[in-house]
């Protein structure tokens, strides 16, 4: 069953609207791929999989938040900006690892390098609030707990 935010309710539709493009990301680091550490060229192949699919989450996030437009209240953009700076900031950052990966294969010192850049971008992720841009705003925060998108992104994985 589906829960549909009344449109009577714009701010919780737009909260709504940020959950589930911040959705896109965290289904992405939920099945990204294992990386296999069994030999340099199995790591470095397994990360540039898993790379990839943290840039196309990314990427989907960032189209949906700035689809989105900012929230229906007043001067309250600068959560979702910021967001879509420290994303846009985190893609590049996989995208160089994913691309500098690539380009050392058979140069052990190097690819053990990449692959540290590669777990410095996902520690980055890790550190990530997904609700950043819904707090500090009181209107916005109290929306997210009536858009349904939110609730599934304060679950705990399980």
């Amino acid at each position: 069953m589906t829960t549909v935010v009344p449109q009577a309710d714009p701010v919780a539709r737009w909260a709504d609207g940020y959950c589930g493009a911040m959705g896109y990301l965290v289904r992405a680091l939920a099945s990204l791929p294992t990386v296999d550490p069994s030999t340099p060229q199995q790591a470095s192949r397994t990360t540039g999989d898993l790379l990839s699919s943290v840039v196309g989450g990314l990427d989907r996030s960032l189209a949906g938040l700035n689809a989105l437009g900012a929230p229906p209240v007043p001067a309250a953009d600068a959560g979702r900006e910021d967001v879509i700076g420290q994303f846009t900031e985190i893609r590049t950052q996989a995208e160089n690892a994913r691309q500098r990966i690539a380009a050392v294969q058979g140069d052990a010192e190097a690819t053990k390098a990449a692959l540290g850049e590669a777990g410095a971008t996902l520690d980055r992720i890790d550190a990530l609030d997904y609700l950043r841009g819904l707090k500090n705003v009181p209107a916005l925060e109290s929306a997210q707990r009536r858009a349904p998108s939110c609730g599934q992104l304060d679950q705990p994985p399980g």
